[in-house]
């Protein structure tokens, strides 16, 4: 490194890569700070460089016994040892920067003498404090993965049918009915312990229900008014949960029915193409449920704006792998063994690394987020926007553009639907949804619909489970 080089990175200032010390004299303090940078992405310590970036008179006699020190506590007061470098840099007359780089670890995680793991936050370092973040560390370098980890769900929990479908279909294997012979199969598929509980896997894939097991790991979408978050106004919302499978069919629905149809030069009576082809999000849904950080307790969020959608996953890239490199098809597997079976026909699938590159080559208006702190990857993908004699419907089940008259009448039919069900709740609080839909008229899901719009108002709540449950309606 020339002086100019280093002039130039200490005027850049400390940051989660870059560190200044005036000198050192404790070999665990430094052994903590190599931790730390080892722990995280690695980085650079300036040695003769005080924090606001001046150089003292550190002299060359100091550079021997600063660089045995560095030496011992690399090789004896860090577990594992660790092999960093040193520059020693000519300041000026009889001065010397020493420039310590330290690599990013390979075998994480590190700890200093005393037991502690560090991590770079900022241009300074924290310990790590818990189970989360340490698993994090081992995922980091391939030796832990979130979808092996155990849960507490039985066998029993299994989807019967659907898990005797993809036995028949990918293997040819009829369903076990002997619990001990299923057990034994789940867990040759890598989808049980040996304890015999379903791990994370086994549960996305295949349980019955699982968010009554991991409540956590569903997708919230919803429709916003306008280019903006509102509180409490949006045109159209649902949560969705179920095996990974119905998630992604379900998702995919909720936008295909909020974007607008274009005629394209067709009849109006003619059925619309959407304004962005559908292989675009399932592309992204695809890559949001599969390469999500399952180890972050949070849901899927999928929003969309009269500008944008956008699907917010949880989680930042893993490893060292940027925007850049997956926009050039480069992917890092988070979770193999949803990979794997998303491999064997669950969910549409072309390949590790293509699918972003798919989603670009067929919407290029596409820009990725990767929020490190924020543990937060989004794909945003922006809507053109459309001619009005060329644009439909963005309501909720497609359709074609609505006069204002239209407008108001569907929405006082709404109303009028709202009120009815209201009505029938308060006559028979026992009542289904599928009694619901045969006497107002309209489908299982509207009324469904419009439950959720009426208990996000406040006015009626659910009590007890959906069977054996009823409804109570505000006064």
């Amino acid at each position: 490194m020339t002086l100019t080089e280093l002039q130039a990175q200490i005027a850049l200032g400390e940051d989660s890569h870059r560190q200044f010390k005036r000198d050192i004299t404790n070999a665990d303090s430094i052994a903590a700070e190599m931790a730390a940078f080892s722990n995280s992405d690695g980085g650079v310590i300036f040695l003769g460089v005080t924090d606001d970036g001046s150089l003292p008179d550190l002299g060359r006699v100091d550079v021997k016994r600063i660089n045995q020190l560095i030496g011992n506590a690399a090789s004896q007061h860090v577990r594992s040892p660790l092999t960093v470098q040193t520059e020693n840099v000519a300041v000026g007359a009889g001065r010397v920067v020493i420039v310590l780089t330290v690599p990013k670890g390979q075998d994480k995680p590190y700890f200093d003498r005393n037991g502690v793991i560090w991590l770079k936050s900022g241009s300074d370092k924290r310990r790590v404090n818990s189970k989360e973040e340490l698993r994090r560390l081992f995922q980091s370098v391939d030796q832990f993965h979130a979808d092996e980890l155990p849960t507490k769900a039985g066998i029993d929990k299994l989807d019967k049918l659907r898990f005797r479908d993809f036995l028949r279909d990918v293997y040819q294997q009829e369903y076990p009915d002997a619990m001990a012979e299923r057990l034994r199969l789940l867990q040759n598929l890598n989808l049980a312990t040996d304890d015999g509980k379903l791990n994370l896997a086994g549960v996305l894939l295949f349980a019955e229900q699982p968010e009554r097991i991991k409540p956590q790991f569903v997708l919230k979408a919803i429709r916003y008014p306008g280019n903006d978050i509102h509180v409490n106004q949006y045109l159209d919302t649902e949560d969705f949960s179920g095996p990974m499978r119905r998630i992604f069919e379900d998702s995919l629905a909720f936008v295909m029915r909020n974007l607008h149809k274009v005629q394209a030069g067709r009849g109006v009576n003619a059925p619309g193409t959407p304004e962005i082809p559908p292989t675009v999000f399932e592309e992204l849904l695809v890559n949001a449920l599969v390469h999500r950080d399952y180890l972050v307790s949070a849901p899927i969020r999928l929003f969309i704006f009269d500008n944008r959608i956008e699907i917010i996953s949880p989680g930042h890239l893993p490893n060292n792998l940027t925007v850049e490199k997956i926009r050039a098809g480069n992917s890092v597997i988070r979770n193999p063994i949803l990979v794997s079976y998303v491999a064997k026909g669950l969910l549409p699938y072309h390949g590790l690394g293509s699918g972003i590159k798919r989603a670009l080559d067929d919407w290029p208006e596409i820009d990725f987020t990767d929020d490190r702190d924020g543990l937060l990857f989004t794909a945003t993908v922006h809507r053109k926007e459309l001619e009005s004699s060329e644009k439909t419907s963005e309501v909720a089940d497609g359709g074609s553009l609505k006069s204002s008259g239209e407008e108001e009448s569907s929405q006082k039919s709404s109303q009028k639907s709202s009120q009815k069900i209201i009505e029938l709740m308060q006559n028979d609080p026992t009542i289904t949804i599928a009694d619901l839909a045969k006497i107002v008229g309209i489908t299982d899901r509207a009324i469904k619909k419009q439950i959720e719009k009426l208990r996000v108002l406040g006015l009626i709540r659910r009590i007890g489970p959906d069977k054996g449950g009823h409804w109570e309606v505000s006064e």
